[in-house]
Order: C-alpha cells, then sequence, then structure tokens
C-alpha cells in the first residue's frame, strides 16, 4: 500500500504545483469527466488484455487503471487511507456471498 500511497502523494503534488507537459496537470486541467472517460478506458483494455489471457498486457493495463483511478480519488478527495479503512471494514465480513440478479448469462 506504500508504493500506492506514494504514487497518490505525487499525484497530490502536481495537482498542487502544476508542471509543464505534465500528464496529471493536463487530467485535472480537463476536469472530472475527461479524468471519468480515462478511467472508463482503461478499465475496458484491462478487461480485454485479461480476456486474451495476456499476462504482461493485463499488468501493464491495471497499472494504468490504478494510476487513472487514483487521479480520480485525488479529483473527489477520496484517499487511499479511505479505501483501506473499507477493504479492512469488509475483510471482517464473512458469508457475506451476495446473490446476483443474472443479467449476463455469459458471467
Amino acid at each position: 500500500m506504500d508504493l500506492i500511497k506514494n504514487e497518490y502523494n505525487t499525484i497530490l503534488s502536481r495537482r498542487e504545483q502544476k508542471q509543464e507537459g505534465s500528464y496529471t496537470c493536463y487530467l485535472f486541467e480537463k476536469g472530472i469527466d475527461k479524468i471519468l472517460k480515462k478511467v472508463g478506458e482503461e478499465c475496458t483494455e484491462m478487461v480485454i488484455a485479461a480476456k486474451n489471457n495476456d499476462k504482461d498486457e493485463t499488468v501493464y493495463e491495471i497499472t494504468d487503471l490504478i494510476y487513472h483511478t487514483l487521479v480520480m480519488m485525488a479529483n473527489q478527495g477520496i484517499t487511499p487511507e479511505d479505501v483501506e479503512k473499507e477493504i479492512r471494514k469488509r475483510a471482517q465480513k464473512s458469508g457475506n456471498l451476495k446473490k446476483f440478479h443474472v443479467v449476463d448469462k455469459n458471467t
């Protein structure tokens, strides 16, 4: 989790101290719609890579998804600690299998 927190802090510093040519700064300048578009794109690319059973590409796309998710989190005021707290809360639950409404017959 330290690596995630370090990346998050770098993202926050880019938001506070604009740097010419910074992709992170560009995303913040464009706003939430652009950030969410990138999160969606990276999520889709990760799914395709996993479906293609391409480990290296899947790892690459997971990394892109995490980065863009961290940018979204910073934009929305969500911290890694917020997420960690939720993960800890969920880890305490046992036997919490949910019954899902079947929509997609392929899953």
